[in-house]
């Protein structure tokens, strides 16, 4: 089975139990940090974006994007 990495907001406290037992028998990993390359490749879109702003789209035309 391939890994798959998920990032979630847990929103019930009865969730987080579950995900804590599930963590228990080994059946997931909780990964708590951002490993810092994608930090950085982050900080580095986030320049370029910022020096050339015609660059970037607005958070509607992404939205749009995606669901065409």
């Amino acid at each position: 089975m391939s890994e798959t990495t998920y990032h979630i907001k847990i929103k019930k406290e009865y969730a987080s139990a579950i995900l804590e037992d599930l963590q228990q028998v080994e059946a997931i990993e909780i990964v708590e940090d951002i490993p810092e390359w994608q930090q950085q490749e982050a900080l580095k879109r986030l320049s370029s974006m910022k020096l050339d702003i015609s660059s970037t789209i607005t958070e509607e035309a992404f939205f749009e994007s995606l669901s065409n």
